[in-house]
């Protein structure tokens, strides 16, 4: 019975794990963007300091999620298949050539959501599931990234 109710709990630890890790993350704009999608690559691009403007040469100001989640690291690893660390170790590098900034960061997606709605130039990430009708007024989604 002890050896079940284990089992039993690791099952449950194991589900939850994996529900985390398979949550889609959207990649929202400001609603008034002209850019209506981004190839992966593109997106790549604009994250790893690559380019600097949408493809219609508007500048991008690519901003960063801050979450209890790690929805940071799921980000990075989804787009650029690349631990945190290292993501962190080549900003380092690129940061003291002064080549490019990283992404500015914000605590948590109701402070990506809020900027983003004020600024037109402005891309982030939100998991999908943080969309509610409501704040999704201001931005529109034009990538989402799966596992």
């Amino acid at each position: 019975m002890k050896k079940l109710i284990i089992l039993f709990t690791l099952l449950n630890i194991c589900s939850f794990a994996s529900y985390a890790i398979a949550k889609p993350i959207s990649v929202i704009v400001n609603a008034e963007n002209s850019t209506e999608s981004l190839t992966k690559k593109q997106l790549i691009d604009l994250y790893m300091g690559r380019f600097v403007a949408f493809p219609d040469n508007q500048t991008a100001q690519p901003l960063d999620t801050l979450t209890p989640e790690d929805l940071r690291a799921l980000f990075y690893k989804r787009l650029v298949n690349m631990q945190l660390s290292r993501v962190n170790a080549y900003w380092s590098r690129v940061r003291f050539t002064g080549r490019a900034s990283p992404p500015e960061q914000h605590q948590n997606e109701q402070t990506v959501l809020d900027f983003i709605t004020n600024n037109p130039n402005a891309i982030g990430y939100v998991f999908s599931e943080s969309l509610t009708q409501e704040n999704k007024r201001g931005v529109k989604v034009i990538m989402e990234l799966y596992e």
